[in-house]
């Protein structure tokens, strides 16, 4: 539990929880974007489209974030009135958010090999603390995102590859998500249905973008 830091590690909670911060913040930003983009202009004029970390903090995914590891911000408006076609463009916006933590973690992992690479030590020693959180939790936010439960952008992907009919009653399980999410979260012996599902899809992301060769070069 991330809350427990608090008291065990102040400066370690303060090192994700700004961690997290930068995450959502960008994942967020990137529906705005790309729902403006599409000519939804919702979020835009809703003050959506800023880096400002407090436009985006959604009170009850951050309470999931510090109780289970696992979260979500402040969801961006989308009229799908203002979009060519609803259904398959907001699955793109919704798809836009986990790439761009993939994105910005990819990034900063590259920066990391290139420290190793040149062999800046006190650099990378600097950088793997201070990037290596970042990098890991833009990933398990992405990998979690893409969940097919509501309300996480997986639904919508989700949705948006279905045919018209086969998207009715996909959506008519919206209803449900905030069931089958707690249900997959709830820890049972030593972790959760949650754990065991993303887990190894967020392991193999991390080996590959950070090999154990770097940690040898610190």
């Amino acid at each position: 539990m991330l809350l427990t830091l608090l008291f065990q590690s102040p400066f370690l909670f303060i090192t994700i929880a700004l961690s997290l911060i930068i995450a959502i913040t960008f994942h967020e930003v990137a529906h705005a974007y790309i729902a403006n983009l599409k000519g939804d202009s919702t979020a835009k004029d809703l003050g959506r489209l800023t880096l400002n970390p407090f436009s985006h903090l959604d009170m009850l995914g951050t309470l999931f974030l510090l109780i289970a590891g696992f979260g979500w911000g402040k969801p961006v408006p989308i009229n799908p009135n203002n979009l060519k076609n609803p259904r398959k463009d907001a699955a793109i916006i919704s798809l836009a958010g986990p790439f761009s933590n993939f994105v910005l973690a990819s990034l900063l992992a590259i920066s990391l090999r290139l420290l190793a690479f040149f062999k800046f030590s006190s650099l990378l020693s600097a950088g793997y603390f201070f990037l290596l959180p970042i990098i890991s939790l833009n990933v398990i936010l992405g990998v979690f995102n893409l969940l097919p439960i509501h309300p996480l952008d997986g639904f919508k992907i989700a949705g948006g590859l279905l045919s018209d009919e086969k998207a009715r009653e996909w959506y008519q399980l919206e209803r449900y998500g905030m069931i089958f999410l707690i249900m997959l979260i709830f820890p049972f012996g030593r972790g959760s249905m949650l754990d065991i599902i993303i887990r190894p899809v967020i392991s193999f992301i991390l080996n590959l973008l950070i090999p154990s060769s770097i940690g040898g070069v610190i």
